[in-house]
């Protein structure tokens, strides 16, 4: 089943394996502009093959409920990328939420757009109580778009993540969904 959220200028579309050639065309667009950010990957990453096992991979998790992803398309074309991971459900009710731009559409307000609209459907449809993202403190850019959403700064995680072959710090940042409370 495939989701789709409609915004004022985007569609956030759930998809699968079928999009893997999109997928490929898009990381490796990208994939400079994204370096600094994310984990360091191996050549196989940037192969029809392995996002098509991505995607099954997800599209598995999206099934049992403990992903939901959604790709930003403008003009069908992919230009963007926002996942809700690892949903716990129970009393926590919480997940983790990551996203990317194509660099040719930064700077245009597109993420915050869509990722106000995830955050209402993870609230609003989904029933999550807590979003947490969690930033490089040298990310400027980003944590803008989620502080203009209403995320707040939870604390500091001391080398948090391996991004690029680095153990970093990342800023915890927190959207509550004050109609649970």
């Amino acid at each position: 089943m495939t989701i789709t959220i409609q915004t004022s200028r985007l569609q956030l579309k759930t998809i699968d394996r079928d999009r893997a050639a999109d997928v490929v065309d898009f990381i490796v667009k990208n994939d400079e502009h994204w370096k600094v950010w994310e984990p360091a990957r191996e050549a196989e990453f940037y192969t029809f093959d392995k996002q098509a096992e991505i995607l099954e991979a997800e599209s598995r998790s999206i099934a049992d409920g403990t992903l939901f992803k959604v790709w930003l398309h403008k003009d069908d074309e992919i230009i963007g990328s926002i996942a809700i991971s690892n949903i716990v459900r129970g009393v926590f009710q919480s997940a983790h939420v990551g996203y990317k731009l194509a660099k040719a559409h930064t700077g245009q307000g597109y993420m915050t757009e869509a990722l106000r609209a995830v955050v209402d459907y993870c609230f609003d449809t989904m029933g999550l109580h807590r979003l947490e993202a969690n930033i490089m403190p040298r990310n400027i850019v980003s944590l803008n778009v989620v502080r203009r959403l209403g995320f707040y700064e939870e604390g500091l995680a001391i080398k948090y993540l391996k991004i690029n072959g680095v153990w970093e710090d990342h800023l915890h940042m927190v959207i509550r969904n004050e109609r649970m409370e």
